[in-house]
């Protein structure tokens, strides 16, 4: 009879999604959950990796039947995240905004390789699916937008068919694993490290041992003499050293952003390059297995085991050397990169004959699926089918004949990518901003780029790398830490209404400036910032001394004089933090 067909199609796809909302409810549950010890319930009930076949469900019945385990934390592990309504956190409740009925999800991209075919395939998926936007991020991701829980299954069935995963991208596991997009083919590498960032990306990335960390765990190799992968600001970071004749890696741990910054510890040791992968595995090992970690999910980051938990550097080798079946080999000396910019944005030649990369800068990371597709026909034409995304946001040719380099480059710039971009084109970075983030306090993408308008216009003729970071919120995607000028987002009360607004953070660098960016206690509408930069980048070139780099000046003079440049007149420091609370919605 129809309708007991109908009851079995009702009950094949209901009663076990119920069945299995009653296994996570009889579990006991304390009175008041606090994050931490729902977070640790959620990921022992369930390795979302074996079901997604409830998404697959979710999509036939429609964004109503996702349910809340979902939408708020399993779709994590599939590098999916409900996507905010355009209002950010000071529309929503505990610091997190309301969501829409759509996604936004991130395509991990290990060491940012990419073949003409992914990306096309990624750009048709934008076009078709994600309102003709996609992301690249400061892991080497792209993410897309606007997508809805019927595309879901699709897009990843889509990707899996091209070698990529949304899996690991996102949620309490090993992140997207980053490395220098010019690996085999810089002519000044110590050594090809993308072996080294893949194979740990093939070992780690959506392993089941791995997915219950208590935290997200980033982990970086390079081989390259610039460090463009930021090693500094990873949980693991390998980088490529030379000792006595023979090619090894340096090891850091501990290295994040957020909240509380803090630069990776590096480790007194020389690994040899079969000693790598087994290495950083045992320090994934090693953060896995701190329950202490797992009390306070503001306080889960490897970082805290040496800024809360009393571990050193030394204590930490030793038990790393518990955990690895070789000796651990002491420390060669390092030279620290120098300079500020590393987006790689330009023609230079690669290590093999006659070959050229041509880095495209692409301002916020931000691209259209169309841009995608066309890149992908031009890395076809001009060289060998082959990109590279950048932690910098930006998109690399590689294998290109050196005497095609001008004309790539004009096709370049007919659909929007610069590869000679003005220092503050090259050097802006943007969050995802309260366009599509449910945490961001301030709009960001729309406002970087109309910030990088106002600054060339204002500074034509500024001459000097910048980093300028825009992060939406406290939580510091944009990397406004590491950044010469890096602007956080906040509210304010301006002429009766509130608006957004930016705290600035000065000095921040990586290398041979490593540190971390000074509050200076100045604070204002976004409006008024571009103004607020040209009075600080003015004084500078008037006042540095010769061949004095914006680093070192930042570096003699202290705050107050710093927040006097930037206000145009002696200026009260004000906190960092809006006051505790709800911030209210919708004042006029």
């Amino acid at each position: 009879m129809p309708h007991i067909a109908a009851f079995r199609v009702f009950a094949a796809k209901f009663i076990p999604l119920q069945r299995n909302v009653e296994d996570i409810m009889s579990q006991t549950i304390p009175e008041k959950e606090t994050k931490a010890q729902r977070s640790e319930r959620l990921k022992l009930a369930k390795n979302p990796w074996e079901a997604f076949d409830e998404v697959r469900r979710f999509a036939l019945q429609g964004r109503a039947s996702v349910l809340p385990e979902w939408a708020s934390f399993y779709f994590k592990w599939w590098g999916i995240y409900t996507q905010g309504d355009g209002v950010g956190a000071t529309g929503g409740k505990g610091g997190e905004g309301v969501a829409t009925e759509y996604f936004m999800l991130r395509v991990g991209i290990p060491n940012g390789i990419l073949t003409s075919h992914q990306a096309r395939t990624i750009g048709g998926i934008a076009r078709r699916h994600g309102r003709n936007l996609a992301d690249i991020t400061t892991r080497q991701n792209i993410q897309l937008h606007w997508l809805t829980i019927e595309s879901l299954p699709e897009i990843v069935d889509t990707l899996a068919s091209i070698g990529l995963s949304p899996k690991g991208a996102c949620g309490d596991v090993v992140r997207n694993v980053t490395g220098c997009p010019l690996a085999g083919i810089d002519a000044d590498e110590i050594v090809d490290a993308s072996p080294v960032a893949r194979g740990i990306s093939h070992l780690l990335a959506a392993n089941p041992e791995f997915r219950n960390l208590p935290r997200k765990f980033k982990m970086s190799a390079t081989g390259c003499r610039q460090w463009c992968n930021y090693p500094e600001i990873n949980d693991v970071a390998l980088t490529a050293i030379e000792r006595d004749g023979e090619i090894g890696y340096s090891l850091r741990v501990g290295g994040g952003l957020s909240k509380e910054p803090f630069l990776a510890e590096r480790l007194d040791v020389f690994l040899r390059p079969d000693q790598a992968i087994p290495a950083a595995r045992a320090v994934a090992e090693i953060f896995r297995d701190q329950q202490g970690l797992r009390e306070s999910r503001d306080r889960a980051r490897l970082k805290y085991l040496f800024l809360k938990e009393g571990w050193t550097p030394e204590s930490f080798l030793a038990e790393l050397q518990n955990r690895v079946d070789f000796p651990l080999l002491p420390a060669a000396p390092e030279t620290l990169p120098s300079g500020t910019l590393r987006d790689h944005a330009g023609i230079h030649p690669q290590k093999q004959p006659g070959l050229a990369y041509v880095g495209a800068s692409v301002l916020r990371g931000r691209m259209t699926g169309e841009q995608l597709e066309a890149a992908a026909d031009l890395a076809d034409r001009f060289g060998s089918g082959n990109l590279r995304a950048t932690i910098s946001q930006n998109l690399v040719f590689v294998d290109v004949p050196y005497k095609k380099t001008s004309e790539l480059a004009r096709e370049l710039g007919q659909i929007g990518l610069h590869v000679d971009g003005t220092v503050f084109w090259r050097g802006a970075i943007a969050c995802t901003g309260t366009e599509f983030c449910k945490l961001a306090i301030t709009e960001t993408k729309a406002f970087t780029r109309w910030l990088v308008e106002e600054m060339e216009e204002r500074l034509p003729q500024f001459d000097q790398e910048l980093r300028l970071h825009v992060t939406g919120c406290p939580n510091g995607c944009g990397q406004h830490w590491i950044a010469d000028i890096g602007m956080e987002g906040k509210k304010i009360k301006h002429e009766g209404k509130l608006v957004d607004a930016y705290y600035f953070c000065l000095g921040g660098g990586v290398g041979e400036y490593a540190g971390i960016a000074r509050t200076v206690g100045y604070r204002c509408p976004a409006t008024l910032v571009p103004e607020s930069i040209e009075r600080l980048l003015r004084e500078y070139l008037a006042t540095r001394r010769r061949d004095e780099p914006l680093r070192a000046w930042f570096r003699r003079h202290g705050d107050g004089e710093l927040r006097a440049f930037l206000a145009g007149e002696e200026f009260a420091a004000v906190e960092r933090d809006v006051p505790a609370g709800a911030i209210p919605h919708g004042i006029e």
